[in-house]
């Protein structure tokens, strides 16, 4: 017949190699206001390959509950090395009468507080019912104190940890699983709002053509010069718009797909400002005034100027976009302490406060755009191009008042490696 010794130092072995293969020390939180069971419980692991055991002991819930959140060991059993390491408690044995807390009650707070460590309850009452109700309330075993022995100890715990470790894996797997569901249906949704913001916006500039082109055709001999003028500039335009689609749509593939990169060149800051604002006026007429200003040495910088384009033609474009006729947008630079902040500023209908969190989101539109025309892909694009530029953006709206937006840009960006 085997003796006690040998099968408590299988048992213990093999519940070590079981478990915890690559950790040199089960952590254990014994919660036990007696005196006399805390040395029995002492005793007991002392007895079992002492080395495989860290047991930190505290005599209140409370206790309990702050050494399992802070994740610390400041005390140690008399029969364990004080350790300086932070980890996780594998299992607690916890008596259900405390002074601060007493019955089921204590199961339940540290439950409660503590839903990741399994629980062995220890107790002095041989009470089937309570045991039932123990473990429904989440405890991992149910020890009376006077029936301990170093077998069901040791099996106590084995068991406790492993199905706690199998519920955490299930648990990880159940929330990788929520967020990939998750992550589906976004995806499905981003495909049905680029599906029908693709048909609208390329039906309208295509209409446009098609009615204009059909014109030309079956009514020429009757048309002015000017009216074939209008009819082809109404082409070139609807031509552009589809054009300016294609590149958004591009640019967006190109960064979610990782193939964007940044690749700054010196630049004149400042000229690049006035040809940009000079391509406005020419192409808006006299509806808007774009006035620029400027600060600091703006001439040797190192951005990525198609990128640089990108920003401000969409900022720039938004401005007149949601602006009254006749009004002005102002573009203001300053260069200093080798960071380029850009100020473009409206006087349009503003984005109401509700919609500010979401505007750098994929197809999102303020809720007072109207019936003007756009596709939710600019700001987008910007924060997009701002990030690769390392640099940060920020929007101050007020409605009905207009629009700031703030962008700012190291001098020196430094070039993709990839």
């Amino acid at each position: 017949m085997l003796s006690d010794k040998w099968q408590t130092s299988r048992l213990s072995s093999q519940f070590i190699k079981a478990y915890l293969m690559e950790k040199t020390k089960i952590h254990i939180l014994l919660v036990e206001d007696s005196p006399t069971d805390a040395m029995l419980i002492r005793q007991i692991l002392s007895r079992a390959n002492p080395s495989e055991w860290q047991m930190t002991h505290v005599e209140r819930l409370s206790e309990a509950i702050d050494m399992s959140r802070e994740n610390t060991r400041p005390t140690t059993d008399d029969c364990q090395t004080q350790s300086g390491e932070q980890q996780r408690f594998d299992v607690v044995l916890l008596d259900l009468h405390l002074p601060d807390s007493t019955g089921l009650d204590t199961l339940k707070e540290y439950r409660s507080a503590i839903p990741d460590i399994s629980v062995v309850v220890l107790t002095g009452l041989d009470d089937e019912d309570l045991a039932i109700q123990a473990m429904t309330e989440g405890a991992q075993d149910y020890l009376v104190k006077d029936q301990i022995t170093i077998q069901r100890l040791l099996r106590a715990m084995r068991y406790a940890i492993e199905r706690g470790e199998i519920l955490r894996k299930l648990r990880d797997s159940e929330e990788r699983s929520r967020q990939a569901l998750a992550k589906e249906q976004e995806l499905n949704e981003l495909k049905s709002n680029f599906v029908a913001m693709v048909s609208h916006e390329f039906r309208t500039p295509m209409t446009t053509i098609r009615t204009a082109i059909e014109i030309l055709e079956y009514n020429n001999d009757k048309l002015t010069d000017d009216r074939r003028a209008k009819y082809f500039s109404r082409i070139q335009k609807a031509i552009n718009q589809t054009l300016e689609l294609l590149d958004e749509i591009l640019f967006l593939s190109r960064t979610e797909t990782s193939k964007l990169e940044l690749y700054p060149t010196p630049l004149n800051l400042e000229n690049f400002c006035c040809e940009l604002i000079e391509i406005f006026q020419i192409s808006g007429g006299n509806q808007h005034k774009i006035i620029f200003n400027y600060q600091g040495e703006c001439t040797q910088v190192e951005m990525d100027e198609e990128l640089l384009n990108c920003i401000f033609t969409n900022l720039l474009s938004n401005a007149i976009k949601y602006s009254p006729p006749q009004s002005n947008i102002l573009l203001d630079l300053l260069c200093k302490d080798d960071i380029a902040t850009f100020r473009v500023q409206d006087q349009g209908r503003g984005i109401p406060l509700k919609d500010q969190p979401y505007l750098f989101q994929t197809f999102y539109r303020a809720s007072n755009v109207g019936t003007t025309q756009g596709t939710g892909l600019g700001l987008a694009i910007v924060k997009k191009a701002v990030d690769l530029h390392g640099g940060k953006i920020q929007i101050e709206s007020q409605q009905d008042v207009g629009t700031t937006v703030i962008v700012k840009l190291p001098l020196h960006s430094v070039a993709s490696s990839k």
